[in-house]
């Protein structure tokens, strides 16, 4: 957007800049992605449905398939007169057909973790609010003037290495943010500078302000209140009285305002980092270089939340979209960023000679502010201390007699200039 606008956000947003990230028609898009013949068609994804079936309700419809009248919540039956299934429609039938599949969540969160270790990549803060969508507060890592720049970059991310379209909407708070990333979907970029979000949002009906639904919006309009503007130039004690607390929410929404930090929610389950390949390789040497990469950003990340981490995991993805995951699990909880590294070489050995997409590692298990962890010597599968493993009261490899570790790189089996396997066994037999 452009041009002068009234103030749109009180002083302390006006250095904020908080992304909002909403995958299109998501499990469509998954559907797509595992089927790229269905692109450009009506895909229309069931809860509740078999292949097949009447029964059930709509979970997402694409873009294509709304044109015909199918919605969220509809039931099955009621779309599928509105958009005949493609495997059983007449061999006369000359209309438009749907292309009807089932949930499959497992997948779906396959995807979505894809999506949101390259949120974590770029913000330090995310607060993943469902699984197709997040806020993201950049403030410390961009500004406005390069705001745009940093979203279309994302949004050509999402696409290249997950497969799926996400629109973004970029705004001084989360609020904004939301409704800007609604206002051009499908695949939309919208910024909102702090100086436009008054003149923004002025014009939008009630019903596409953040926290304004259904209902709300009836009664607004019952009010003679049809826009963000007539909501924002309302009473404001009268919009408390009439809706409580909520009231002056919707009425400093409608004004650009949230104070409202971006915040995680929860701890999270586990920490990982992605990375595609411009082009994919089978150069084993540029795997395992890629992966320390990915381990190294990982375990310092882990190391900065004060978290401990009991599982270590590669993903490996070969084209165009084939995931392989592999994990090792400790008997307890580590910080160890050598261990990180050995285990996911060793991991990734299944995969040599193989061609590579994408990579990713991940440590999970997570648990945070503890100060002790498991000693080295009692990893699950390992009968004894003395099996090549390093005791926490005896001296190490590589240890030169000063107490401190030389970081013996010849015990995990690498050659410390290539830090490519060598084909040994690892040290620690893991379950």
């Amino acid at each position: 957007m452009s041009g002068a606008g009234l103030p749109g956000a009180p002083t302390g947003d006006e250095k904020r800049v908080v992304l909002h990230v909403d995958v299109d028609c998501f499990y469509a898009a998954c559907e797509r992605r595992r089927d790229p013949a269905l692109r450009g068609k009506p895909v229309v994804v069931g809860m509740g449905y078999e292949a097949g079936a009447a029964h059930g309700a709509v979970a997402t419809a694409s873009y294509e398939a709304r044109e015909h009248g199918v919605e969220s919540a509809q039931p099955i039956s009621q779309a599928l007169e509105a958009l005949p299934r493609a495997a059983t429609a007449p061999a006369d039938h000359d209309g438009p057909v749907g292309h009807y599949r089932p949930v499959d969540m497992a997948y779906y969160r396959e995807v979505s973790d894809e999506i949101r270790a390259i949120l974590h990549g770029i913000a330090d803060v995310v607060r993943e609010v469902s699984i197709d969508e997040a806020y993201l507060d950049v403030t410390d890592r961009v500004g406005w003037h390069s705001v745009e720049i940093l979203a279309r970059s994302l949004k050509r991310r999402i696409d290249e290495e997950v497969g799926v379209t996400a629109s973004v909407g970029v705004g001084p708070n989360m609020s904004v943010a939301k409704v800007a990333s609604d206002h051009d979907k499908p695949d939309g970029l919208v910024v909102v500078p702090p100086g436009e979000v008054r003149e923004f949002l002025a014009p939008l009906p009630i019903d596409e302000l953040h926290g304004v639904g259904p209902v709300t919006a009836r009664e607004l309009r019952a009010a003679g209140i049809e826009t963000a503007g007539d909501l924002a130039s309302a009473d404001r004690g009268a919009l408390v009285s009439r809706f409580g607390a909520r009231g002056g929410t919707i009425h400093d929404h409608a004004r650009g305002r949230d104070s409202r930090p971006v915040e995680p929610v929860g701890k999270p389950k586990s920490l990982s980092s992605e990375s595609a390949f411009t082009e994919a390789t089978d150069a084993f040497d540029a795997v395992c270089e890629r992966l320390l990469r990915l381990a190294e950003e990982v375990t310092e990340r882990a190391a900065a939340r004060d978290a401990l981490y009991k599982t270590i995991g590669i993903k490996v993805v070969r084209p165009p979209f084939d995931v392989n995951t592999r994990e090792r699990s400790l008997s307890g909880p580590v910080a160890d960023p050598d261990l990180v590294e050995s285990v996911v070489l060793d991991l990734a050995e299944e995969f040599e000679g193989e061609t590579v997409r994408k990579l990713g590692v991940r440590v999970s298990n997570l648990t945070f502010g503890e100060r002790t962890q498991a000693p080295l010597d009692a990893w699950e599968g390992d009968g004894s201390a003395g099996a090549g493993v390093d005791a926490d009261d005896g001296p190490i490899d590589g240890d030169d007699g000063s107490g401190q570790s030389t970081r013996d790189d010849e015990r995990f089996g690498r050659d410390r200039a290539t830090r490519v396997p060598r084909g040994q066994t690892s040290i620690v037999d893991f379950t």
